[in-house]
């Protein structure tokens, strides 16, 4: 019962090494199990050699031959069983250690990847905010394919960004490149949608200078002089040491 006990928990200590996270928290389970067995594997030991001490001491007090060689033949005997679990304890000790070296290594990785999937501090747009991988990459992506000249692409893709990340650091110039990317497209009224949520939302962000003359922009090819003329007063105003602004006058003066 014994020898199928600690085979199964080999087994066991074995198949923890493909484990998975639910497997790995019963590898601590399967440790207790592993000592527990070395630990009667030891008291098994000490018991056989008071066996093999007492066996010797009757065997230097005996004189019959036929007698002595009986309890020599029983000292071999518990001498093998002696080596056959001090080899059983070696080999589970093997494994334990094989086994927590292991879970160490598991839990290690488990940690680096549970890191990168942490949101991490950056600055963006001159604000420290929280950043998760996934929001940066899908950010990124959106701005990949604009710079590409996919604008239909980046359009459809930033509006998908603010739609999942609505609190995102990224929301300023998310809205900005949206309504960039509709007026690539030549949808001025979307343009100019999306980046007057720049401009009330996210007064503060460096892109809000460039996002009012945006809007000037789109309703020029609108021709819609008079709200024109008032964006880039507002320009003026709101702004009045940005380049924007500067670009701004140059243009009033050919709208008046």
């Amino acid at each position: 019962m014994k020898t199928a006990s600690m085979t199964a928990l080999r087994v066991g200590l074995i198949a923890i090494a493909c484990c998975t996270t639910l497997q790995a928290r019963a590898a601590l389970f399967e440790d207790d199990e592993a000592r527990r067995a070395i630990l009667d594997l030891r008291s098994r030991v000490d018991t056989i050699s008071n066996r093999l001490d007492t066996s010797n001491n009757r065997l230097e007090g005996k004189a019959d031959k036929a007698s002595t060689l009986e309890l020599s033949n029983q000292n071999e005997q518990l001498r093998a069983e002696i080596s056959r679990l001090r080899g059983q304890i070696e080999v589970l000790t093997n494994e334990l250690a094989n086994e927590q070296r292991r879970q160490k290594s598991f839990y290690g990785d488990l940690d680096t990847r549970l890191r990168k999937l942490e949101p991490q501090r950056m600055t963006v747009d001159g604000k420290e905010v929280d950043v998760g991988p996934t929001e940066q990459r899908s950010y990124e992506a959106a701005l990949s394919l604009f710079k590409a000249g996919d604008y239909r692409g980046a359009a459809s893709s930033f509006a998908s960004f603010i739609a999942n990340n609505p609190a995102s650091g990224y929301g300023g110039s998310a809205y900005y490149w949206l309504g960039s990317s509709h007026y690539a497209l030549r949808d001025y009224k979307n343009a100019i949608a999306a980046h007057q949520v720049v401009v009330n939302r996210y007064p503060e962000n460096p892109r809000a200078p460039d996002s009012l003359l945006n809007i000037a922009s789109s309703y020029t090819e609108l021709k819609d002089r008079g709200n024109a003329r008032n964006t880039l007063d507002a320009l003026i105003t709101q702004y009045p040491t940005s380049q924007a602004a500067a670009a701004a006058k140059e243009r009033l003066a050919k709208l008046r």
